[in-house]
């Protein structure tokens, strides 16, 4: 099955896992690079993108 922008879109844009507790959140790239944007679970302010799987 292939993939296209829009299920891209959906799985990784603005998608970022906490460093300490692995939970996803959902937040504007601007708010991650000023530090504005913390976890939702742990309130850890270390964000990380989601990593695409290669095939």
């Amino acid at each position: 099955m292939g993939t296209f922008k829009e299920a891209e879109a959906r799985l990784f844009r603005n998608v970022y896992i906490c460093r300490r507790c692995e939970s996803k959140t959902r937040v504007p790239i601007g708010k991650v690079l000023a530090g504005g944007a913390s976890c939702t679970k742990c309130k850890c302010k270390q964000l990380r993108p989601v990593r695409k799987k290669s095939k």
